[in-house]
């Protein structure tokens, strides 16, 4: 059985789709379609149900990929590594979050980088989690940092960590609001009041609103900026209230330079989680990396 064909097969098992597949293994769509009809006719058996989106493999193609994706993804990683190329600095290529990434990811993971025969050279990208699992299944990224669990073969996603959300202002907004106050009436005490957001949709005030308040928030944004490093500073500044993640505003709360205007018995949390393109994790300075992560997380929740 030629292995281009099996490499081709399990592209296409994990991608969910001919078209996807084809832009990871840099092939044309037809030369992708072509080479799973080739294996099909040698086997004997249909490997995937064609769809109006993507493919759906059978029992078979279900079989076939969990013999031989292992066994693929081994080779690749010699092929990419090379038997006598341990020694050689590789490069990881690393997307997420922007604040996230910056204040917690790349400092961990700039203690690897001048490891001695261990050590990679990091590349790092910011963007939403639409775009960077995007990204990461064209192949654009090797290790991704996400607030979406993603779905599919594809992609693998294991939870890094949790983040706590916490209602902030400036002292002077506490003051006038008064904590007694709040945890009486609730969010109508927070009506008039500006937020500072990252968008027009409020997504912070409104994840916020939901679980803690059971409602809706009734402002506007005062203050839209695309950076909760930025959103904290016009917070500080006494712009509004703001919706931030417990670690990001942590020396702040401490300076006095925000309140926690709320402090519910169960704060929101949103999950973290690093993903990397299934069989990838075979590679050694993704695997490091991947691990050094999650140890690293430990001590961020």
């Amino acid at each position: 059985m030629d292995l281009a064909l099996l490499r081709t097969f399990v592209t296409v098992h994990r991608a969910g789709s001919f078209t996807r597949a084809a832009a990871l293994l840099g092939l044309s769509q037809p030369a992708v379609t072509s080479q799973i009809r080739t294996l099909e006719r040698q086997l004997g058996r249909p490997l995937f149900l064609r769809q109006a989106r993507g493919v759906t493999p059978t029992t078979i193609g279900d079989e076939l990929a969990h013999k031989a994706a292992p066994h693929l993804d081994a080779l690749v990683e010699i092929a990419e590594t090379g038997i006598d190329d341990e020694s050689s600095l590789r490069t990881l290529h690393l997307a997420g979050p922007p604040e996230f990434t910056a204040e917690r990811a790349l400092p961990a993971l700039t203690e690897l980088t001048g490891e001695e025969g261990q050590g990679f050279a990091l590349r790092a990208s910011f963007g939403n989690a639409e775009e960077t699992l995007e990204g990461l299944a064209a192949g654009h990224h090797d290790l991704a940092i996400t607030t979406a669990r993603p779905r599919g073969a594809l992609l693998t996603a294991t939870p890094l960590c949790d983040e706590e959300h916490v209602l902030v202002s400036a002292p002077r907004w506490a003051e006038q609001i008064g904590s007694v106050k709040l945890c009486r009436k609730g969010a109508p005490v927070l009506k008039n009041l500006p937020v500072v957001e990252v968008h027009e949709s409020l997504p912070f005030v409104s994840r916020y609103w939901a679980s803690v308040f059971d409602s809706r928030p009734a402002a506007s944004g005062a203050v839209i900026v695309p950076d909760l490093r930025a959103v904290l500073a016009c917070a500080s500044a006494g712009a509004g209230l703001a919706v931030l993640p417990r670690y990001l505003c942590a020396d702040a709360l401490d300076r006095g330079d925000v309140v926690a205007l709320h402090e519910p018995a169960v704060p929101p949390l949103r999950t973290y989680f690093l993903v990397v393109r299934t069989g990838t994790l075979a590679m050694p300075h993704i695997a490091r990396a991947h691990e050094w992560l999650q140890r690293a997380a430990t001590d961020w929740c």
